[in-house]
């Protein structure tokens, strides 16, 4: 075990050293998040203020300088439980699919007769009409309106379930649809949301799913949960216009009733659209937008327009097919396809090179025009900047009583190697700050336990390791032969111990949420951090000093 080749010596160091330069902006955390805030400032297109110029400039570009987010309970902001009343969605998607019905059963007038539409339950769409002996033929034209549920759990199931009795046709969401609806409704909150806070310039929020129709909210640095509130309940702006052109020039000169909009399309980066000014129709005009399969089985998008703008659409595609129309979120182009062909009654689709995951997410960006349903607030609280400072002031005596104690018992105990456990501890701190810093972790009061907690735990290998050359060294072994069997003999009850509390610390980040997952991502990182300096950076030590000295025989 003594015997340890270059390159493994080289490997141990330069991953040392990696995550103790990735730790290292932590250490003069205000400057270095000045210099972050200051230089995405600029790439952003703001002007070059002395000020900004002066926070780029304090912290060396060739550094790292990625920081520890601290969360809501350390910099203070606003805290959100809601709900989402997810079936308000299902009354929107009825009224999408009335026109299509009513042009399907008109067709059939001479089967069916007249048709006109009832009052119904939500979620229901209720037809009557005049001939109750065509009903089975209304069935069948209304039932070859519907299409494939796209999700896994809804393979091989239709969107749509329609039955009639009496003069009476009903049109119901199949129990796959009402499932997979459910999923996209809460994936078009969280992106809803997502966006309203982004757009506010707050840092590093946390916005996540609980539960089925439940999301919490947590961004720091926010004044208020009232002002919160009224950011996340703010409509994003949804519109569709006639495209005239494309360029590169992001300074292209328009007339006054054109506007030049980026496109953020990932195959068309650095494309300009020039559009008319005037929409043709607005995300307030739009009733649904699903992801879907096209005639040649490729994904694809699908969006229905309400009554007054699928009149306004179907105007529109018919005296431009041919000519490409762009939508556009939030002053960006997030599509422009081409109309193959006059989109009537209210529905189209949009066919691309398309994944599945992407049809999905562009109909996620095209239903994000607004909150699809009604957010009920069960929990809101605003935690003080003064709070976080306290908080972060308690984490910092706990972890500095913490390590004075571990490092003090340790070199006592086992004095020179124990002056070894401490360096490694040290690092083993460090490694933990650069990890958090790599993956963009925020750390939390319950995160500072974690690592509170790390630090007691993190020598417990050292100490199994010296114990073990303890007793070797009783057996009269050599000062080499007892360090050796102290590691070989040691390692299998280290790794059972650290693994099974890896284990537990996975279990609690996959169950848990908030505060949970804080402390068990604080903690999983710091077993695999005293993992490896226990195993390799302790024992690094001892070859480098064991080298030098060369002992004829050591006490531990």
């Amino acid at each position: 075990m003594l015997q340890m080749s270059s390159w493994q010596r080289v490997m141990i160091l330069l991953t040392v050293l990696v995550g103790l330069a990735l730790a290292l902006p932590n250490g003069f955390y205000p400057t270095v998040e000045k210099h972050n805030d200051a230089v995405t400032a600029l790439d952003a297109g703001a002007a070059a203020t002395p000020e900004l110029t002066a926070d780029a400039a304090g912290w060396p570009g060739f550094l790292p300088s990625g920081l520890v987010n601290l969360g809501l309970d350390l910099r203070g902001g606003a805290h959100l439980l809601a709900e989402v009343n997810v079936e308000d969605v299902y009354d929107s998607r009825m009224d999408g699919y009335w026109p299509e019905v009513r042009d399907a059963l008109r067709d059939a007038r001479d089967t069916v007769g007249t048709i006109r539409r009832q009052n119904a339950a939500p979620g229901t769409l209720s037809v009557k009409i005049s001939n109750p002996a065509g009903m089975q033929e209304a069935i069948r034209l209304v039932r070859e309106l519907a299409t494939p549920v796209v999700s896994l759990t809804g393979a091989g199931s239709n969107d749509i379930e329609v039955s009639g009795q009496g003069d009476i046709l009903t049109v119901t969401l199949s129990d796959a649809e009402r499932v997979a609806t459910d999923d996209r409704t809460m994936q078009q909150s969280l992106e809803i949301i997502r966006r309203r806070v982004d757009e506010a310039g707050t840092r590093e929020p946390t916005i996540q799913r609980q539960g089925d129709r439940r999301i919490l909210i947590q961004v720091p640095g926010i004044g208020s949960a009232t002002e919160l509130k009224e950011l996340i309940g703010t409509t994003a702006k949804l519109t569709f216009h006639p495209v005239i052109t494309r360029t590169s020039n992001p300074n292209e000169r328009v007339s006054g009733r054109q506007i030049l909009v980026p496109s953020i399309d990932p195959q068309e980066q650095g494309t300009f659209y020039i559009l008319e000014q005037t929409p043709v129709v607005t995300g307030e005009d739009l009733a649904n937008a699903q992801p879907a399969f096209d005639q040649n089985g490729s994904p694809s998008v699908t969006f229905r327009f309400d009554t007054s703008g699928g009149r306004k659409f179907g105007v529109f595609t018919s005296e431009n097919v041919g000519a490409p129309f762009a939508i556009v979120l939030d002053n960006e182009v997030i599509s422009a396809p081409v109309i193959r062909e006059a989109i009537l009654g209210g529905s189209g689709q949009i066919s691309g090179n398309f994944t599945v995951e992407e049809s999905t997410n562009l109909a996620v960006l095209l239903r994000a025009g607004a909150l699809p349903a009604e957010m009920t607030f069960l929990e809101e609280r605003t935690v003080g900047p003064e709070l976080g400072q306290d908080s972060i002031d308690a984490g910092k005596i706990a972890c500095i009583i913490a390590f004075i104690g571990v490092l003090v018992f340790m070199f006592l105990s086992y004095g020179t190697f124990g002056l070894f456990a401490n360096i490694a501890l040290i690092i083993n701190v460090g490694l933990i700050f650069g990890l958090l810093s790599l993956i963009g972790a925020t750390l939390t009061l319950p995160g500072i336990a974690g690592i509170v907690l790390t630090i007691g735990m993190a020598v417990d290998a050292n100490v199994l390791v010296f114990e073990r050359i303890r007793e070797e060294l009783k057996t009269s072994k050599g000062p080499a032969r007892a360090i050796e069997l102290g590691y070989e003999k040691a390692l299998s009850a280290i790794l059972d111990a650290n693994v099974t509390t890896f284990i537990v610390a996975v279990i609690l980040f996959v169950m848990g949420s908030g505060p949970v997952r804080g402390f068990s991502v604080t903690l999983g990182l710091g077993i695999m951090t005293s993992v490896f300096t226990a195993i390799y950076v302790t024992r690094l030590i001892i070859v480098f000093w064991f080298e030098r000295r060369r002992p004829k025989q050591i006490e531990v």
